[in-house]
C-alpha cells in the first residue's frame, strides 16, 4: 500500500497549499479557478469517455449504475459523511463563499478515486509492490488538490479518507487474489469500458463545478463496478 500512502500525502500537501492560497484570494478569483477546473474537468471525462471501444457497455453501465446508486442511496451517504465533518470542522460563515466541506468531500472523493490509474495502479501496488503507477497519480493528484483547494477549501484534505478505503482496499484485496489479476493492464478491454464509464461521471462532477446541472454523481458510482464485469461475461459467451 506505498503507492496509497503516497497519494495521501500528496493530496495532503497540495490540498493544505491550495486551502492557505485559496483563503486569500478574492472570491472573484476564486470563481474563476473554479470555472477553470470545471472546464478541465468536462475536458478530461470525455477524453476518457471516448475511449470505450462499445458504447453500449457504457450506456448499460451507468443506466444501471443509476438505479443501483439511487436504491442503494449512495449519493446520500456520502453527503451525510460530509455534513458529519462539516459539523466538526466547518468555520461558521464560510459554507457560504463556497468553500462547503461537504461539497469539497464528496466531489474530490470522486475526481481522485475514478479513472484507470487508480485501479491499476493499486492492483499493481498490492500484487508485486510496484507504485511508479500510484507515483505518477499521486503528482497529477496533488497539483489537482492544489486548485480544489483554493476553490473548495478544507473539505478537499478529507477526501484523504476515501483514498485510502478506496485504492487500500484494492491494494489489499489484489495482494490476497494473487496470479488472478497479474494480466490486468490499462490496455485490458475490461479495464478500458471502466475508464470510459469513469470517464461520463467526471463528466458529472464537471457540470456541477460549474454549475449548470445538480446531478447526483455518486449515485453512478455502482457503473464502475458494472463495467467491467459486463465485459468478462461477453467475453465468456464469446469463447
Amino acid at each position: 500500500m506505498i503507492g496509497t500512502f503516497i497519494n495521501i500525502g500528496a493530496v495532503l500537501l497540495g490540498g493544505t497549499i491550495g486551502v492557505l492560497l485559496g483563503a486569500r484570494l478574492p472570491d472573484k478569483i476564486r470563481d474563476t479557478v473554479m470555472s477553470g477546473l470545471g472546464l478541465m474537468t468536462l475536458v478530461l471525462g470525455s477524453s476518457m469517455a471516448l475511449q470505450s471501444q462499445n458504447v453500449l457497455i457504457v450506456m448499460g453501465s451507468v443506466l444501471l449504475g443509476g438505479v443501483l446508486g439511487e436504491w442503494w442511496r449512495i449519493e446520500e451517504g456520502l453527503t451525510a459523511i460530509g455534513r458529519w465533518l462539516e459539523r466538526r470542522f466547518q468555520r461558521p460563515g464560510v459554507a457560504h463563499a463556497g468553500r462547503s466541506i461537504t461539497r469539497a468531500f464528496v466531489t474530490t472523493s470522486l475526481v481522485f478515486c475514478v479513472g484507470p490509474l487508480t485501479v491499476v495502479g493499486s492492483i499493481l501496488d498490492g500484487l508485486t509492490g510496484n507504485y511508479e503507477p500510484l507515483a505518477l497519480k499521486s503528482m497529477l493528484d496533488g497539483f489537482a488538490a492544489l486548485a480544489f483547494g483554493a476553490s473548495l477549501g478544507l473539505g478537499v484534505l478529507f477526501s484523504t479518507l476515501t483514498i485510502l478505503v478506496y485504492q487500500g482496499g484494492l491494494s489489499l484485496l489484489a495482494h490476497f487474489l494473487g496470479a488472478n489479476l497479474i494480466a490486468v493492464t490499462a490496455e485490458t478491454p475490461a479495464v478500458i469500458e471502466m475508464s470510459a464509464t469513469g470517464g461520463v461521471l467526471i463528466l458529472g462532477i464537471g457540470l456541477l463545478l460549474l454549475d449548470l446541472k445538480h446531478i447526483r454523481v455518486g449515485n453512478f458510482l455502482p457503473a464502475i463496478a458494472i463495467a467491467p464485469l459486463v465485459v468478462v461475461v461477453l467475453e465468456q459467451i464469446g469463447r
